[in-house]
């Protein structure tokens, strides 16, 4: 594709096309797959040395890939869902014959046998991989750094960061270099990078989406989910419809929910009762927390009956640390013993307090997250949907750390600069992010959807419609 076609289509129309448009246009002969390919690859090459949200490529293998497609069109073959949409891969999980390095300098030479399940599924639809997007090492913290790859920096502004862990996600589609890219989530490592950089994530029922195991060991700690960060709800929702259903390497998946996510999109039901707490007892930025009000209102004027809640909620980060920590310590403590220099200093220590855990410290933990269950399950008893912020301030410094300090007041812990994210892996709900509007200095900021377990229908439907009442997807940065 030169610089026009026939149609009219520009390049730059094509950065900014969601994935479903781009499969539709591939489907239809209106776009061939090694176009859409060489502009995609253009654009990379063009953005990633200021941003960093690549950390490897497999250009050539994109390429060949893209033009056996071509091929396989015009022989009227019957394609996928997601037909040659370019598909970056978030550096923790496996696409095969690529080095998955965790963003840690002891696994940069760790090549993959296969596929991720998410990875080989996407692949199935007709994606195609073009290469890694940074991550903090092993996913450790909230902004997208790491020894091996350095700094990922917010296409929004690039002093800024664009989030973590999956940052390099987020900046690859807030940029317009892919509408589609892989992340996960332990603490908000979706929704963080997603509210960041504007960009729509969801962190699913937990199970919902089947796990790889991690060096060759499966999760006891259902934290963890993988998914989408997608620049719109229909994108993540035909993203779902390729992954969702019970795979028989993760004991713990879930049997496919047996509908589609698409196409259930336009189905919000009327007058729900939405609750929305605007703080959770912590500071927010004034003007997000402006800002997350104002996108509030969007549910109103829907139809919707929105209650502000000002109760007490359990303050549960010191227990997620507990139990996650001490998770990471038993995946990863053997390969502490004879390169403990080459991992990050902040890494290394915060996974290595997890060796004075005690049985007593981890049954309170979980006895603090049966207390949380039971706070959010009177929730959902009352209401079907729950908004808060989806983080209290805008993207801080590229290279970190968080703030010490929102709105004047002093935070007593890191984990209190994200308090609204974790609380959800802990409790295992839905939670997704919304472009809520933007800051002062003109950085996005979001609204968080939670619902109840297995609901992640409702709380997609209920993005779209927030979505459709509040359209952001005309609106990225100009990189």
């Amino acid at each position: 594709m030169n610089n026009e076609d026939a149609a009219g289509i520009t390049m730059t129309d094509l950065h900014w096309k969601s994935a479903f448009d781009l499969a539709a246009m591939i489907r239809q002969r209106e776009l061939a797959p090694s176009e859409l390919m060489a502009a995609t690859l253009k654009r990379i090459e063009a953005l990633n040395p200021s941003i960093n949200a690549f950390c490897a490529m497999r250009a050539d293998e994109a390429i060949a890939e893209a033009r056996a497609l071509d091929e396989k069109i015009a022989r009227g073959e019957k394609v996928g869902p997601l037909a040659g949409v370019p598909l970056g891969v978030k550096d923790l999980e496996g696409v095969a014959g690529m080095a998955t390095t965790f963003g840690s300098v002891p696994f940069k030479n760790n090549i993959a046998k296969e596929d991720s399940i998410q990875v080989a599924r996407l692949k199935a639809a007709g994606a195609i991989v073009v290469g890694k997007t940074n991550t903090p090492e092993f996913g450790y913290m909230a902004f997208t750094r790491n020894l091996l790859y350095g700094v990922t920096r917010n296409p929004w502004n690039l002093e800024r960061t664009p989030g973590g862990s999956s940052g390099g996600s987020s900046a690859a589609v807030a940029s317009g270099m892919v509408p589609l890219a892989t992340a996960s989530d332990w603490g908000g490592s979706i929704r963080v990078p997603a509210c960041y950089t504007g960009c729509f994530g969801i962190k699913s029922t937990q199970g919902l989406i089947p796990a790889y195991p991690r060096l060759g060991m499966t999760q006891w700690v259902d934290f963890a989910m993988v998914g989408p960060i997608t620049r719109t709800v229909r994108d993540a929702a035909i993203y779902l419809d390729a992954v969702v259903g019970y795979h028989p390497v993760d004991a713990s998946s879930l049997r496919h929910p047996g509908f589609s996510f698409d196409a259930t999109l336009e189905k919000l039901p009327a007058r729900l009762r939405i609750a929305f707490h605007p703080d959770f007892g912590h500071p927010v930025q004034p003007d997000v927390r402006r800002a997350v009000a104002a996108a509030v209102e969007a549910f109103k004027e829907l139809g919707h009956a929105v209650t502000v809640l000002d109760e007490q909620v359990l303050e549960t980060s010191d227990a997620w640390r507990t139990i996650g920590s001490f998770q990471t310590l038993a995946n990863l403590g053997a390969f502490f013993e004879n390169n403990r220099e080459q991992y990050g200093r902040s890494f290394i220590s915060g996974v290595e307090s997890a060796t004075k855990t005690t049985a007593r410290d981890y049954g309170d933990a979980y006895r603090v997250r049966t207390r949380f269950n039971e706070w959010i399950r009177g929730i959902f008893e009352r209401f079907d949907l729950l908004l808060t912020p989806t983080m209290p301030s805008e993207a801080f410094g590229a290279a970190g750390p968080p703030p010490r300090e929102i709105d004047g007041r002093a935070l007593r812990d890191p984990m209190e600069a994200l308090p609204f994210t974790y609380p959800f892996n802990f409790s295992g709900h839905p939670a997704a992010t919304v472009r809520a509007g933007k800051t002062a200095s003109g950085l996005p900021c979001g609204l968080q959807i939670v619902a109840e377990r297995h609901r992640d229908d409702l709380v997609m439907q209920a993005a779209h419609g927030f979505e459709i009442a509040r359209p952001w997807n005309d609106d990225w940065p100009r990189v």
